[in-house]
C-alpha cells in the first residue's frame, strides 16, 4: 500500500490449507465475491525432501503428493471454471528444474514436480478452445527461501536441522522478477536459475546421456555429504 496505488478494498489475504481440499471451493468464491473475477492464479505451495528412499516412510510420500500435486490441482479446478466461463485467465505454476531431471534425496518431491509438468502439459491440450486462457509452467532452480527448514525428511514427525548457507542460491526478488516476465509474455514454461545449475537443465533436455553420468556422480557425492551431516548444495531445489 505504501509504494503503488493500491487501496484497501485492492488487497484481500485468506488463509488457505491446500491439503484441505474440501474447502478450496469456498476459497475461490470468496475471491471471487471480494474482486468480481480472477485473472491470474499462481500454485506456490508446497514443501521439499531430504531423505533417502530407502529410509523412507511411505505415508511421507502420500503427504508430498497430496499437498504439492493433489492440492495445487484441486485450487486450480475451481479457478479454471471461472476461467472458462470468462473464456480468459492465467494459471501460473511453480514448479522446479526437478520437475524435468531426477536427484537423489528428493525422490518424492521429484514425483510431485513431474505430476505437476504432466498435469499442466497436459491440460494445456485441453483449452485448445480457450487461446486466451494460458497455463505456465515456472521451473525455478535453488531459491533463497525458507524451503529447506520446511523440507519433508525420513518420517511425518522429523525436521531437518541444519539447513545450511543460502547465499549461492538466487535472490527471491530476481526469482519473482523473472517469473512476471514469464507471466506476462505467456511463456509455456521457463527454467529460472544461475549456471550451473541451469547448464545441467539444458544438459538434461538435450543431451540426456551425458546428464545421467554427471548426475550419478554428483549424485554420490551428495549422498556421502548427506550422510555425514555436511549439508549438499548441488541441486537443491
Amino acid at each position: 500500500l505504501e509504494i503503488s496505488n493500491l487501496s484497501d478494498k485492492d488487497i484481500l489475504v485468506l488463509r488457505l490449507d491446500l491439503t484441505d481440499r474440501s474447502s478450496h471451493e469456498a476459497a475461490t468464491n470468496s475471491v471471487l465475491k471480494h474482486f468480481g473475477k480472477i485473472d491470474v492464479l499462481v500454485n506456490n505451495g508446497g514443501r521439499s525432501q531430504r531423505s533417502l528412499f530407502v529410509d523412507t516412510n511411505l505415508d511421507v510420500y502420500s503427504a508430498i503428493m497430496e499437498l504439492n500435486y493433489l492440492g495445487t490441482i484441486s485450487l486450480t479446478k475451481h479457478v479454471l471454471n471461472h476461467m472458462i466461463q470468462r473464456k480468459k485467465g492465467k494459471i501460473v505454476t511453480v514448479s522446479s528444474v526437478m520437475g524435468i531431471m531426477g536427484a537423489p534425496l528428493a525422490s518424492g518431491y521429484c514425483a510431485s514436480k513431474h505430476a505437476l509438468q504432466g498435469f499442466f502439459n497436459s491440460l494445456r491440450t485441453e483449452l485448445t478452445d480457450y487461446p486466451e486462457i494460458s497455463i505456465i509452467n515456472i521451473c525455478p532452480g535453488p531459491v533463497q527461501s525458507k524451503i529447506i527448514q520446511n523440507v519433508f525428511t525420513e518420517n511425518l514427525a522429523k525436521s531437518i536441522e541444519n539447513s545450511g548457507d543460502q547465499s549461492h542460491k538466487m535472490p527471491t526478488d530476481r526469482c519473482v522478477r523473472l517469473t512476471l516476465v514469464s507471466t506476462a509474455n505467456d511463456l509455456k514454461e521457463a527454467w529460472i536459475s544461475d549456471h550451473p545449475y541451469l547448464a545441467v537443465c539444458y544438459l538434461w533436455q538435450y543431451a540426456p546421456t551425458w546428464a545421467w553420468w554427471l548426475m550419478n556422480r554428483m549424485g554420490k557425492r551428495r549422498i556421502q555429504n548427506f550422510k555425514s551431516g555436511v549439508v549438499s548444495v548441488f541441486l537443491s531445489p
